[in-house]
């Protein structure tokens, strides 16, 4: 259990060796960043010297800790926060040499096919990785037989009818991208370009959310209530991994499409008067 007051909790024995006032000045959303990345971690094959992409990272603590803890090179890329501020928290950390800080969208990122060893995203895949096409799309950045991993918010099953009573005061319409493992299981497997090697639950994931929001968010009482009543019933913690097969073929995204214009009549003869 989180210790009262504290950042920390002794089922991510990593992350609790972390300051809590340097947890705290990196939060970037409603979840515990070096929780879910150390949580994520234990399912994938990292090391030291590969090179990591860490997306939607938010102010970079998962990247900060992906370094320190297993070695890897990290990209640290996020839209909604800005890479000065990210910047100033790696050098701080003494890994600059390490962790690089890019501004970017999900949708359009600046880097070479196959650069990377693997790809990480905490708690912000779903609010872009639900496209269909999007598994295709991030494939190619992860060098064959490479792993993609993520991790964040999500439910337990998918709602058979309309969202759960106990949930509709907290529910909004941008929850509707929370998904289950068994979703984003089958979601990857269709996409035919990523091998799912685990698709699965936090054992007791509400009650780390519980115990965080506590922590970070005291007065969000919505979101509190919500996971309380709900004790596990539907919302938790959600993390799936996959590899890009070696074999896997995967297509040319399509940026820009070459035409050339060729001029022709614009009417029929005899229908030159468009009045």
């Amino acid at each position: 259990m989180a210790q009262e007051g504290q950042p920390v909790n002794e089922r991510f024995p990593r992350s609790s060796a972390y300051h809590p006032d340097w947890v705290l000045a990196a939060v970037s959303g409603g979840a515990n960043s070096l929780w879910l990345t150390e949580w994520l971690v234990e399912a994938m094959d990292l090391h030291s010297g590969m090179r990591g992409l860490d997306l939607g990272c938010g102010r970079g603590a998962s990247s900060i800790f992906l370094h320190r803890e297993l070695g890897v090179q990290v990209w640290a890329t996020d839209l909604w926060f800005g890479a000065d501020e990210r910047l100033a928290r790696i050098r701080d950390a003494g890994v600059e040499h390490s962790v690089f800080p890019i501004h970017a969208d999900a949708r359009a990122l600046p880097f070479a096919a196959g650069f990377f060893d693997a790809i990480v995203s905490i708690d912000s895949f779903v609010y872009y990785g639900t496209d269909d096409l999007y598994a295709s799309y991030l494939a190619r950045f992860v060098e064959p037989g490479g792993q993609i991993g993520i991790a964040g918010s999500g439910l337990l099953s998918e709602f058979a009818g309309p969202v759960p009573e106990h949930l509709a005061a907290w529910w909004e319409p941008s929850l509707a991208c929370l998904h289950s493992a068994a979703w984003w299981r089958r979601h990857w497997e269709r996409s035919g370009v990523l091998a799912v090697e685990v698709a699965d639950t936090m054992p007791d994931g509400w009650r780390h959310w519980l115990e965080w929001q506590h922590v970070v968010a005291p007065d969000n009482t919505a979101e509190i209530d919500a996971v309380r009543t709900d004790a596990g019933r539907h919302l938790g913690y959600v993390r799936a991994v996959a590899r890009r097969p070696e074999a896997a073929v995967l297509d040319e995204p399509i940026t820009t499409i070459p035409v050339e214009y060729t001029m022709a009549p614009l009417t029929r003869p005899g229908h030159d008067d468009a009045g």
